[in-house]
This record gives C-alpha cells, structure tokens and sequence, in this order.
C-alpha cells in the first residue's frame, strides 16, 4: 500500500471517530427544562383569601329594610346598610319636605331591620316616636287607633292605623296616604274632604278622631 492509501485510510477514520463523538453528544439525555420560579404566598393572605364571614360581618353585607313615611318627598321602604343612620333613610327619601318638622327627628340615631322612620310635620301632634326611634304609633298612646278619646294624625299615621278608623278600608287608607305624599302633608282636618271617596257623610263620622 502507498504512502497516499494510508493518509487517505487516515483521514477517513479520523473523520469517523469525530462522527461517533458528535452524535453520542447529539443523541445523549437532554437538557433539564429550568422549572418556573415559584411565587411565595403571604400567609395571611392565603387565610383571608379562604375565610368566610362572620355573622356580623354577613348581616352587614345583606343590609337592613327601613321604611319611611311622613313629611318627606318620596316615602317607602328602602335597604340600607346594617350600620346606617336616620339621616341615610332620609336621604334615600329624597329628604324631608318644606313643613318637616326636623327637630322632632334624631338624625345620628342608628336603624335597624324592619323599623319605620316617620318625619312629623311642624304643629302636628307626635305619634308615639320620632324619626328616631320606631315612629310608630303604639296601641293605647296618643295618636293610635282605639286608645281612649285618641285622635290619629293624618300626616303620620301608618295604612294600617288608618285602615282602623271607622269606615276607612285599606284602598281609602291608600288613597289618604297618596295624597298626603304629594301635598306635603295635611293642614287641616277639612282637607280630608279632598281625598277621593271622602263624603261630607263620611267625614263627619271621622272629623271627631282625627288631627291634620
């Protein structure tokens, strides 16, 4: 064989053996894929996140229904939240009318669920509360239907107070309280006469148990 053959053989297994070693190198375990940074979570977040409410807490979320009468510009029952005030009701309310009479009412003085929220009207006699407290007229104080000589305060009386009056039924009482929120109120007692299904007959069967 010449001197060229065996540089020729050479080259060939030199080339060879690079082959072997650049495919074991090719075909070898892969990489490690780096793994995603973690993210560490605060521990009191982690609680708060999976905490549900107290009690208090829930009864703050679903809020308390107010219901508000007298001399304001819208009167109704709205949901207020637990820890609000009568100056929230009335604000909802739309506030109160030009003859309210504020200082009978507490507008610092917390709500509560289910508690009526009556403005009085300036000169008109109280029924059993202000704004602050129930505003409902209790059975046997002035003002409530059946006590004793009472007399019922048109412009403060509640549907059912009125309903009770003698030949008032819930529709007329409706009908009492209808126009009272769209006029301010009554100022006399003659302007019952006013409301539709009021006759001189029936009114003078209640001018004796009823205030303006």
């Amino acid at each position: 064989m010449g001197e060229h053959n065996r540089i020729q053989l050479a080259a060939y297994a030199l080339g060879a053996l690079v082959l072997v070693v650049v495919g074991a190198r090719v075909l070898g375990p892969e990489a490690a894929v780096p793994e995603p940074p973690r993210v560490a979570v605060d521990g009191a977040a982690a609680s708060d996140a999976g905490r549900r409410p107290g009690p208090e807490e829930a009864d703050r979320r679903r809020g308390v229904y107010v219901h508000v009468a007298g001399a304001v510009r819208r009167q109704g029952i709205y949901r207020l939240p637990a820890d609000a005030r009568v100056s929230a009701a009335l604000k909802r309310a739309r506030g109160p009318t030009p003859r309210a009479d504020m200082t009978a009412v507490n507008l610092a003085a917390p709500v509560r669920d289910g508690q009526q929220v009556v403005v009085p009207v300036r000169g008109a006699a109280p029924a059993g509360g202000t704004g602050g407290a129930s505003a409902s007229t209790a059975p046997g104080s002035p003002g409530a239907p059946g006590a004793a000589g009472a007399r019922v305060s048109l412009s403060q009386a509640t549907p059912e107070q009125l309903d009770q009056l003698d030949g008032i039924g819930p529709a007329l009482a409706a009908r009492i309280v209808e126009y009272r929120t769209s006029h301010g109120g009554f100022r006399s007692v003659d302007e019952l006469q006013q409301v539709d299904g009021i006759g001189p007959k029936r009114f003078e069967a209640l001018r004796g148990s009823v205030d303006p």
